[in-house]
């Protein structure tokens, strides 16, 4: 049976519990972290007769920083002093093995804190490790006066304390996290509220850049989209206490920074040391005194648009979970973008078919004016001329009459014309395989035809559709590709037209810049449809076109 506690072991015992008893309730009163940890490092000292107490924070760089310590004599080590890991010391040991270490003289050890330890006569150690949450937070350490041994319960009464600082630690860090979501989730509510509203695309640049930069805590952070010639420009930019890029910088995408690796890969970046960085936008970086940076790619459906950036100041890292709440903006970001080029679009389109149209009626009544209108009041004027006069030979009338019936066959002709001109009647008459086949035999560049409609007329519209896209590129192909052959390949088996043209040209088409192809997407997307051009610099056009097919087709035969 074991024996009795002297009075001495109850005094200690008692003395220990209710110095775990006070650091408890700091702990149960939820009073700030750097309290409770000053509150540890003098409890655990004084309570164990030691010479010096000291907590510790490991950090993402291997460093230990110091976030509390007590001293027996009134002398202390700044909190907020640094140590590189490395040597056979406390702090060293501990972080290596996630387990208690004891040493017993530290008259060897490399550590830096031997320096003022000497000066105090520091003999041997020990240490506990933090643990908060199932990872290695930080140590509590405590040192005795040189000469003098550490108990043999020096760690079991340690692990003590450092179970109520985790138990510290993990609860602010639970309240810190639930007031940055808070904070986090008004600002996204703030941004989508600005998508909903379909503010200004620069309006709302500017303000996702400066949400997402407050939220996160950073020093500065940057929106950039990106172009077509590998290049980039700064659409917006936010720094705590301002910057000095100006708004619309544009810089080739080259060298080690964030820009161009999220370019790259497509995918999230993280430089933990922008000393490192090269490039344009790493020497634009560096000018401006930043630290890490993480980026996250802005997709707008299924297109790399640009990148947001976020910095720290030098010698702080950006927490793990940066480019996932960098994320939550980004998608926001992208709803946005996608909302404005679909309104934007839509008006350019409405736009075009007005201008189409009244373009169309114009002509319309030139032909008309000019042509038959003229024809018409011609043949008017001479019948009644004949009529007004003197009654004519037989053989005069007959010629007059001959004349106006000439007249009017001509002036029908002429009206065919423009209605073909219109709506080929090649088109309305036999369909889609014979029109194309007319398109072939007028092209001035070769065509090669691959067809497969089978027996089946398609719906009018699809037909007129497909006509026009063919007749269009086989004009550009013979007016702008210097094209030698195109391929026109044509299938309907699967309940939906796929057209392909190819030429083998100089390739280079820019549509945006007043192709006839940008009136003739909005007729395919009129159906269901999508129109997707490919055209590389030195590789040809490549046109694909999509369209469903209804249940109006017919047979032909």
């Amino acid at each position: 049976m074991a024996s009795a506690l002297s009075g001495d072991e109850l005094r200690a015992l008692a003395e220990e519990q209710a110095a775990l008893r006070r650091i408890a309730t700091l702990v149960a009163r939820g009073v700030p972290p750097e309290e409770v940890f000053a509150a540890v490092a003098e409890e655990a000292g004084g309570l164990l007769s030691v010479e010096f107490a000291a907590l510790g924070r490991y950090d993402p760089v291997g460093t230990v920083t110091l976030v509390a310590s007590w001293g027996r004599t009134g002398q202390h080590i700044l909190v907020g002093h640094r140590w590189s890991l490395g040597g056979p010391d406390v702090a060293t040991l501990v972080f290596e093995t996630g387990r208690a270490v004891r040493l017993d003289s530290y008259t060897d050890t490399s550590e830096q804190l031997t320096d003022v330890g000497r000066e105090s006569r520091i003999g041997a150690g020990v240490g506990t490790p933090v643990i908060v949450e199932g990872y290695l937070w930080g140590v509590l350490a405590t040192f005795s006066a040189r000469g003098q041994p550490l108990p043999a319960d020096t760690e079991a009464r340690l692990a003590n304390f450092t179970e109520l600082v985790a138990t510290a630690i993990a609860n602010a860090d639970s309240r810190a996290g639930l007031t940055r979501l808070a904070e986090e989730q008004a600002a996204l509510r703030q941004v989508a509220t600005l998508v909903a509203r379909g503010v200004p695309p620069e309006e709302l640049f500017a303000a996702i850049t400066a949400e997402a930069g407050r939220v996160l805590s950073v020093e500065y952070a940057a929106l950039s989209r990106y172009e077509p010639d590998r290049g980039v420009t700064v659409v917006a930019i936010w720094g705590r206490t301002g910057h000095n890029v100006p708004f619309g910088s544009r810089l080739n995408l080259e060298g080690n920074n964030i820009g161009t690796l999220v370019f790259e890969t497509g995918r999230a970046a993280r430089i933990d040391n922008y000393a490192d960085a090269s490039g344009p936008l790493g020497d634009l970086a560096r000018g401006e005194g930043v630290g890490a940076a993480v980026g996250t790619p802005i997709n707008v459906e299924g297109r790399l648009w640009g990148v947001m950036t976020t910095y720290s100041a030098p010698g702080q890292p950006l927490p793990a979970d940066t480019e996932a709440r960098l994320a939550n903006f980004t998608e926001l970001l992208a709803t946005a973008i996608a909302n404005a080029q679909s309104h934007a679009e839509l008006m350019a389109s409405r736009a075009r078919i007005v201008a189409a149209a009244d373009e169309t009626r114009r002509q319309i009544e030139r032909d008309l004016h000019d042509g038959i209108q003229q024809r018409l009041v011609s043949l008017g004027l001479e019948l009644r001329a004949t009529q007004a006069g003197q009654p004519l030979p037989h053989g005069e009338l007959e010629a007059v009459v001959a004349r106006a019936s000439d007249g009017l066959r001509s002036v029908f002709d002429e009206l065919r014309e423009i209605s073909q001109g219109i709506h080929p009647a090649i088109l309305s008459n036999g369909g889609l395989t014979p029109a194309l086949n007319a398109l072939r035999r007028r092209s001035a560049v070769p065509v090669e035809l691959n067809l497969n409609t089978g027996r089946r007329r398609l719906p009018e519209p699809v037909e007129v559709a497909a006509y026009y896209v063919v007749s269009e590129a086989l004009t550009n192909a013979a007016k702008h590709a210097e094209a030698s052959v195109v391929h026109v390949d044509l299938d309907t088996s699967d309940a939906t037209l796929q057209l392909t043209i190819r030429d083998d040209g100089i390739g280079g088409a820019l549509p945006s810049q007043g192709s006839g192809l940008l009136g003739l997407r909005d007729r395919i997307e009129a159906l269901g449809g999508t129109l997707h051009i490919t055209s590389p610099a030195g590789n040809g056009t490549t046109l694909r076109i999509n369209v469903p097919l209804d249940e109006t087709g017919q047979d032909s035969g």
